[in-house]
């Protein structure tokens, strides 16, 4: 274990555990949110590093599911052969910040500063992610819809880390996409996002459809109403022309620097068509 004052570089998982259980630390993976949100300030008393623990780092198939390790960074991601089903958190990967960012940003951090422009969010939202969490005490699996709990926060408790994304297997003849808007094409923070995943059965018709929103709404929604619409509706190629306003009403879009709530309401109707398009509707 690499100890400098309070940073803390634990080489084994058990350490890392150990440590948080014993005090109050922040976490750090990648850094590229830690440091950012700290500029004028003090840095936290201790800081425990994951970067140097062994098996947290890597895009796994297991069995029945696939398994992102907590210190897995957006650069992995895009660099990782994965099915088509993917496709959208592969989008979402290549506009995290500049490159740069991607070799050195985590998803794990991504989901655990919570924030409503999380890129990672909608995407693994589409996936039907588990996030992994584990202490001295042991392990518990979370839906990423019960692990983000509201506006920068999520269910972790202090002696906990991630560690690990895991998303069902994802079946050749499904497909996803990613639709982000902002003010310019990248280095930006998202007005409105928007994640989709179609999963066809054997016949090639519509078995499960996926709709999530981002930058919307405290946390990041699936869109379920529309959802089941749409999947009522499957046999025409013109129903996602049908989409409105109306059907986000369940969202709470702010007025802030970048844009007004209305706006990000309009964008809504446009980016799930794109999205659903890309994704072979």
């Amino acid at each position: 274990m690499l100890v400098t004052g309070e940073y803390v570089a634990p080489l084994l998982l058990e350490d890392v555990l150990q440590v948080i259980n014993d005090s109050i630390c922040t976490v750090l993976a990648g850094g590229t949110d830690v440091y950012p949100s700290r500029v004028g300030k003090n840095l936290p008393d201790r800081i425990v590093d994951l970067s140097l623990v062994e098996n947290l780092r890597g895009i796994t198939f297991q069995e029945s599911f696939w398994r992102i390790g907590a210190t897995t960074t957006w650069a992995d991601i895009v660099n990782t052969k994965l099915p088509s089903g993917f496709d959208c958190l592969k989008q979402a990967a290549t506009q995290i910040g500049a490159v740069q960012v991607q070799n050195s940003a985590t998803i794990v951090g991504n989901l655990c500063t919570a924030s409503p422009a999380g890129d990672s969010i909608p995407a693994l939202l589409a996936l039907d992610a588990e996030v992994e969490l584990m202490s001295v005490k042991g392990s518990r699996r979370l839906k990423l819809e019960d692990f983000i709990i509201g506006y920068r926060k999520t269910a972790l408790e202090t002696n906990e880390i991630v560690t690990s994304i895991n998303i069902p297997d994802v079946a050749a003849n499904s497909a996803s996409s990613f639709e982000k808007f902002g003010t310019r094409a990248y280095l930006v923070i998202s007005l409105a996002m928007v994640a989709t995943s179609i999963r066809r059965d054997v016949s090639g018709d519509i078995s499960d459809l996926r709709i999530c929103v981002g930058a919307c709404s405290p946390v990041a929604k699936r869109i379920a109403k529309l959802e089941e619409r749409l999947i009522r509706e499957r046999k025409s190629k013109t129903a996602i022309d049908q989409i409105k306003v109306e059907d986000f009403s369940m969202l709470s879009p702010i007025d802030d620097i970048r844009c007004t709530a209305e706006y990000r309401f309009k964008l809504l109707p446009v980016l799930v068509k794109r999205a659903l398009e890309h994704s072979g509707w």
